[in-house]
């Protein structure tokens, strides 16, 4: 494990009770930062809570909903003395459908839980960190954000929004010691690939061989026939990854721990001002 120095900082997960989101929380604990996971599941939550030993509490929160926002960031800052990293990880993949016929409501409830909340969530929490003159916000999107997934329109787009929801809040705080990044996840095999249809999934997970691809300059042509072979080389978004390819070594890419790193790796202050996501 690629250990990273957290004593005496704070931190908020959302979403932290499973998946990407549990996983950030234990890493966050093994390197000594104090957790408080927000999760809308109260159930699940104080499960997760009596699972895990160190420095970590939580809040039952619906991070779509203002006003729940608004008493968990109370409560936070009251329970951890103040908040040093927040972590945007709750979201859902919703319907898969063609955009011609995807439901109106599906499309506002999937844009609200995927992005309205981190838009809350940094707007609650960023005064804080900009009062004490530093805060770490990394805010979880997609790759579906940069490519846009096929019968995926709500998810693809609440993502798009999230990594360009970074690059306006990174702007505006750099100034005031806050640093706000993105990382764009391919995907893993979590919870959320179970609200997807078995042939959307079948589309997603096959991406994965693009990290491998980028090294050996070849396609690595999945069973589900993606990507096309009108897609020119590189894919959207392996640049990004190319850069950075020391801090993967020795990680199991597709896994909840790699995203995890990649969280950690983030909000490293030598990092200093970065909008731009990977």
């Amino acid at each position: 494990m690629n250990q990273i120095d957290l004593n005496k900082r704070t931190a908020i997960v959302t979403g932290g009770a499973q998946g990407i989101g549990l996983a950030i929380v234990k890493r966050m604990l093994a390197s000594g930062a104090s957790v408080r996971i927000w999760d809308h599941d109260r159930k699940l939550l104080q499960q997760t809570l009596a699972s895990l030993s160190g420095p970590v509490s939580g809040d039952a929160v619906d991070v779509a909903d203002e006003n729940s926002v608004s008493l968990g960031t109370a409560a936070a800052a009251a329970a951890l003395g103040k908040i040093d990293i927040l972590v945007n990880n709750a979201g859902i993949a919703g319907a898969n459908a063609p955009t011609v016929d995807y439901p109106v409501d599906e499309w506002e409830r999937v844009l609200k839980v995927n992005l309205t909340s981190q838009f809350l969530c940094c707007r609650a929490i960023a005064p804080h960190m900009v009062k004490q003159k530093y805060g770490r916000i990394v805010n979880i999107a997609s790759v579906a954000g940069k490519e846009g997934n096929p019968n995926a329109v709500a998810y693809s787009a609440s993502k798009a929004g999230v990594i360009s929801l970074t690059k306006s809040l990174g702007k505006e705080l750099a100034k005031d010691g806050v640093s706000v990044n993105c990382i764009t996840p391919a995907a893993a095999k979590t919870a959320i690939f179970d609200q997807m249809t078995k042939s959307t999934s079948a589309t997603c997970w096959p991406r994965f061989p693009w990290v491998a691809s980028c090294r050996s300059r070849k396609w690595l042509r999945s069973p589900a026939g993606w990507p096309p072979r009108t897609v020119p080389f590189p894919p959207p978004g392996i640049r990004h990854l190319r850069r950075p390819r020391h801090l993967l070594r020795g990680l199991n890419h597709g896994q909840e721990e790699t995203i995890a790193q990649s969280v950690l790796v983030r909000r490293e202050d030598i990092y200093g001002f970065i909008y731009r996501s990977w």
